[in-house]
C-alpha cells in the first residue's frame, strides 16, 4: 500500500505493522545519468521488493534529498547535512510507528547516507520508537548477479551498475551519447588513497565528469537482471524484519 496513492482511511484499515521508507539523493552522476538516479533506483528497488514479498506492506514516499556534499561542484546537486537528514529520517519513521508502523525498512541508493541511517536505525530501534533496519540495494548486488555484465563492473559512481538500473527503469532520461565523455573524463576508482586512507573529501578532486567507472558497459538487460536480485534480497529482509523479536522497552 502507498501512502501517496490511497485515502486515510484506506491507510487506517491496513493490516500490518511493516513499512518501508526510500532515500536517496539528488546528486550528480556524470554528464549521462540523471541527478535524481539515487531515488528513482531507491523507489524501483523499494517497488519491486513489495511486489515480491508475499505479505502486506505500507510505502511511504521516498525523501529524495540526501548527504551528498561531496558532489557540490557539479550543478543541480542537493545536499542536507548529516544531522538534517538523521532528523528526516527519525521524524518520518515515528510518524508511521505513530500510526502502528512500527517494523521500518529503510531502503536506501546513495553511498552518503550509509553511515548516519546506520546510526538513526539504531536509536530509533534502541529508544523503542520503531524496529528500524538500513538496506542500501546496492550492497546486495554485484557484476554476478547481471550475467550481461562483465566480470570487472565494479559499482563506481554513474558506471555500469546504476547506469543499467536507470537504463532499465527509465530509459529516455540517460544519455548514451555521453557514455565516452563520462568515462574519459572519469576515474577508475573512488578518491586518491595513500596508506589506506582516502586523500579526497570531494569527487571534482578526482573525477572530471563525476563519474567513476564506465557506464559505456552497462544495459538495460543488465538493470533488469540487477533489479530481480536486489528486489529478492529486500523482500527477504521484509520477512526476517516481520518475524524477528523485537523489545520495545529494554
Amino acid at each position: 500500500m502507498y501512502l501517496t496513492e490511497v485515502t486515510w482511511t484506506d491507510a487506517e484499515a491496513a493490516d500490518t505493522d511493516l513499512a518501508v521508507l526510500p532515500v536517496g539523493s539528488t546528486e550528480q552522476h556524470g554528464p549521462h545519468a540523471p541527478l535524481g538516479t539515487d531515488h528513482l533506483a531507491a523507489a524501483a528497488v523499494t517497488e519491486a521488493g513489495v511486489d515480491a514479498y508475499d505479505g502486506e506492506v505500507v510505502v511511504a514516499p521516498a525523501l529524495p534529498v540526501g548527504v551528498a556534499e561531496e558532489h557540490r561542484h557539479f550543478a543541480g546537486t542537493l545536499w542536507v547535512s548529516e544531522d538534517t537528514f538523521r532528523a528526516n529520517v527519525r521524524e518520518t519513521v515515528a510518524s508511521l510507528a505513530h500510526h502502528g508502523w512500527d517494523r521500518v525498512v529503510v531502503v536506501n541508493g546513495h553511498g552518503g547516507n550509509t553511515a548516519p541511517l546506520r546510526e538513526v536505525c539504531g536509536r530509533l530501534t534502541r529508544d523503542g520508537t520503531a524496529y528500524t533496519v538500513p538496506f542500501t540495494w546496492f550492497d546486495t548486488v554485484d557484476a554476478g548477479d547481471a550475467a550481461a555484465l562483465p566480470d570487472d563492473a565494479g559499482m563506481g559512481h554513474g558506471g555500469a551498475v546504476e547506469t543499467s538500473l536507470v537504463r532499465h527503469i527509465q530509459p529516455d532520461i540517460v544519455d548514451e551519447d555521453r557514455f565516452e565523455q563520462a568515462a574519459t573524463e572519469g576515474a577508475d576508482g573512488w578518491g586518491e588513497w595513500q596508506s589506506g586512507t582516502n586523500l579526497a573529501y570531494d569527487t571534482a578532486e578526482f573525477s572530471e565528469s563525476g563519474t567513476v567507472g564506465d557506464p559505456g558497459q552497462s544495459s538495460a538487460e543488465a538493470g533488469e537482471q540487477l533489479l530481480a536480485a536486489a528486489a529478492d534480497a529486500l523482500a527477504d529482509l521484509l520477512g526476517t524484519v516481520e518475524r524477528r523479536e523485537w523489545h520495545q522497552k529494554n
